[in-house]
């Protein structure tokens, strides 16, 4: 079983990448949870529960450390927003933030960011024992992982901002992980960006 769990345990081969099984199933529910979002699905939520999972193993094998923790708090929202979502009395019903709120989630980014960020890029110092190498773009992975909390904060209660983030975290993403090797990965999330976008849309009609 921890042989399956391994990154270097390959389900199959496409154009020359090794495609791992706990990649493969990461990827599929993934994209899975990301498309029943975009339709205000409430399956979106137990598809995202497989998810977190897979990417926790994934993230810890290939140093993206902050994005493992993510993962961790992802399903604590995850449970939460299934909560919420299955007792809510208008079910297609969406929100938005006021400009007062829009501007503190912007402030509430910019410090999370610096101090995640300095964490991550000592957390091999902090705890040498668990984390044999140095975070990699302990930044750009702090943006993401901080961007993708209040996301997923916004997407529990069904508030259109959501879309906004995920589409900063999509693009970010996309980059960290074709230089990190994990292809498909990427590749998800550049099909999360459109959907993000699409996803918008049908939220904003809906609004």
């Amino acid at each position: 079983m921890i042989e399956f769990l391994n990154i270097d345990n390959t389900a199959f081969s496409i154009l020359g990448y090794d495609l791992s099984y706990i990649e493969l199933i990461g990827t599929l529910f993934g994209l899975l949870s990301v498309v029943l979002a975009a339709r205000a699905n409430i399956l979106t939520w137990p598809t995202g529960i497989i998810n977190e999972v897979a990417f926790f193993l994934l993230f810890y094998q290939v140093q993206l450390y902050s994005d493992m923790y993510l993962q961790v708090y992802f399903f604590g929202v995850t449970v939460y927003g299934w909560y919420y979502w299955k007792n809510q009395t208008e079910e297609n019903s969406v929100d938005t933030l006021s400009k007062k709120w829009r501007l503190r989630i912007i402030l509430i980014l910019i410090i999370t960011t610096i101090l995640s960020g300095f964490f991550i890029s000592n957390i091999h110092l902090y705890f040498p024992r668990i984390f044999s190498q140095p975070a990699a773009y302990p930044y750009w992975d702090a943006l993401t992982t901080v961007s993708s909390i209040i996301a997923t904060i916004l997407l529990s209660r069904k508030i259109i901002e959501t879309w906004i983030l995920w589409i900063l975290v999509d693009l970010i993403s996309v980059i960290l992980y074709l230089l990190k090797g994990i292809n498909l990965v990427a590749i998800e999330y550049f099909i999360f960006l459109i959907i993000c976008i699409a996803g918008f849309i049908y939220w904003k009609k809906k609004l």
